[in-house]
């Protein structure tokens, strides 16, 4: 599938307008993690916006693709997508974290749109799996995505899940790596390095597809690729910055869990314009 040049720059004006979205329910609840919500957001744009199944009007459709967050503490972004879908109104943004609201600090089945909880890290792409599987079971012809992050890549539950993929051939699942080198303790490759990753991928059976995942024509490419007929799940492999958009905030651990202050709110809805 081709794509304009007036289709990518329309989705990279709604990825800005997300990114301040973001920024705005942050600053409001004084708390959160803007950094991977603002490296991710070019990805969830294409994917809600463009690529995906799905009907804001019929939450539960048993026939949409499937989208699930596995590094939960991102979920601003996926609040901020659902909103902009018509999930629900946008001014239901600004109650994030609030007592009782729909929008907590991890995703649940409160919010419209969100299928499944989630937040402990290492665990999403296992939850994806077995939606890949029950689409399976139910004939059904559904895609399933799963973001997941570059820190939660150390963990042995991911590899676990990744192999059972490859073995049960589920060539309707794409995991998308936010691949931006930070986590909260410092650089990934420091921590735990992950190279070479594309060839782990490789080597559990995965169809992996190396991209900036900030370039949109990459990305709806990727996703064309990704959703060709195969007996093999995909992953695709985005290069990212942390904080993406923001001057300051970008490549800082400051940001990895801080909300901005209303100044420097002010600041980065500026540069977001």
């Amino acid at each position: 599938m081709q794509y304009t040049d007036a289709e990518i720059r329309e989705l990279e004006e709604k990825a800005k307008r997300i990114r301040r979205l973001i920024i705005q329910m942050l600053a409001k609840a004084g708390s959160g993690h803007p950094g991977g919500s603002l490296s991710s957001a070019d990805l969830v744009t294409a994917l809600f916006f463009k690529v995906m199944r799905h009907n804001p009007k019929e939450p539960d459709w048993p026939d949409r693709d499937r989208f699930h967050m596995s590094k939960g503490h991102c979920c601003p972004l996926w609040y901020a997508a659902l909103a902009e879908s018509g999930y629900f109104p946008v001014e239901k943004l600004w109650s994030l974290r609030q007592l009782g609201s729909i929008l907590q600090g991890h995703p649940d089945r409160r919010t419209p749109g969100v299928t499944v909880a989630s937040g402990s890290l290492g665990q999403g792409l296992s939850v994806a799996l077995g939606m890949s599987l029950a689409a399976k079971l139910d004939k059904k012809d559904y895609r399933v995505y799963c973001l997941i992050g570059d820190g939660e890549t150390q963990e042995g539950n991911i590899w676990e899940a990744a192999m059972a993929a490859g073995h049960f051939k589920r060539g309707n699942l794409c995991a998308i790596l936010d691949y931006n080198g930070l986590q909260i303790d410092g650089k990934v490759s420091e921590i735990m390095g992950l190279e070479p990753i594309a060839d782990k991928w490789r080597a559990f059976g995965w169809h992996t597809i190396s991209i900036d995942g900030h370039d949109m024509g990459q990305i709806l490419s990727a996703f064309n690729e990704a959703g060709e007929p195969r007996e093999k799940p995909a992953i695709i492999i985005a290069c990212t910055v942390k904080g993406k958009g923001v001057s300051f905030m970008e490549n800082s651990l400051d940001f990895h869990g801080r909300a901005p202050t209303k100044e420097e709110a002010e600041q980065a809805l500026k540069e977001l314009e």
